[in-house]
C-alpha cells in the first residue's frame, strides 16, 4: 500500500496522485471522522473543498461515515473492497483513531497494507494516526472519549515506525505547540518526521521503503 502522508490537505506531490490513477483507478472513499466533533457547517465546508480538489485531481469521491460501520465490520469489509483509494482528512487525532477502532478500519488497513495496488491518502490527524503512539499529541488535540465514555485510544496504526508531526514552521493556529511537541519527541527519544504545510511523503509499505 502507499501511504501518501501530508500536511495540510494534498500538498506539492499531486503529479504523482495523477499518476497512480492512470495505473490503478478513480474511485476514493473520502473519510472525514476526525471532524465528527465540530459543527455540521465546518464539516460539509471541509468535505466539500477536498471533494473539489480529489475531483480536480482526477478522482471519483466517494464519501463514507466510519460511525455507519460501528460493530459493522462486516458490512465494513464488504463495502470497502470495492475500493482501492482512501483519503481520510484532518481533525482530531484521537476522535478519528476512536472511529477506525469501532468501525474496524484500523484493522482492515492493517489486513490490505502489503498489497501493492492500494493507496492511503492521510492529511494532519489522517496522516498522525499512521505511527505507534498517539499519547505524544494530547496537548495539540483533546484527547476525548467521543463515541463512547472511557474509550481514548493511545495506540496508532504502526504503519510507519516514526510519528508523522505536521504543520511544522507552517501557518497553523497551534503552531507553537507543533513546536513543543517537536521538543518533547527530541527529549523522549521519539522517532519524527516534521512536515511543513505542502509537504508530502510518500511511503511505500510493500516495498518497505520512502518513494
Amino acid at each position: 500500500m502507499i501511504l501518501y502522508i501530508s500536511s495540510k490537505q494534498f500538498g506539492n506531490q499531486i503529479d504523482f496522485l495523477k499518476n497512480w490513477i492512470m495505473k490503478n483507478n478513480n474511485r476514493i472513499l473520502l473519510i472525514a471522522n476526525a471532524l465528527d466533533a465540530k459543527d455540521e457547517i465546518k464539516i460539509t465546508n471541509n468535505i466539500e473543498n477536498d471533494k473539489k480538489i480529489l475531483k480536480e485531481i482526477g478522482f471519483e469521491v466517494t464519501v463514507v461515515d466510519l460511525k455507519d460501520y460501528f460493530n459493522n465490520q462486516e458490512r465494513l469489509l464488504k463495502d470497502f473492497a470495492l475500493y482501492n483509494a482512501f483519503c481520510v482528512i484532518g481533525g482530531n487525532v484521537f476522535i478519528l483513531r476512536q472511529a477506525m477502532k469501532l468501525s474496524g478500519f484500523d484493522n482492515y488497513l492493517k489486513k490490505i497494507s502489503k498489497k501493492d495496488n492500494y493507496l492511503y491518502i492521510g492529511y494532519s490527524a489522517g496522516s498522525c494516526v499512521l505511527g505507534s503512539e498517539l499519547r505524544i499529541f494530547n496537548k495539540v488535540d483533546d484527547p476525548i472519549s467521543f463515541y463512547l465514555k472511557d474509550n481514548v485510544i493511545y495506540e496508532g496504526l504502526g504503519l510507519i515506525n516514526y510519528t508523522v508531526i505536521p504543520h511544522y514552521k507552517s501557518d497553523y493556529h497551534k503552531v507553537h505547540l507543533i513546536d513543543d511537541l517537536v521538543k518533547r519527541c527530541i527529549n523522549e527519544e521519539i522517532k519524527f518526521k516534521t512536515l511543513k504545510d505542502g509537504e508530502v511523503i510518500i511511503e511505500n509499505i510493500e516495498k518497505g521503503n520512502e518513494v
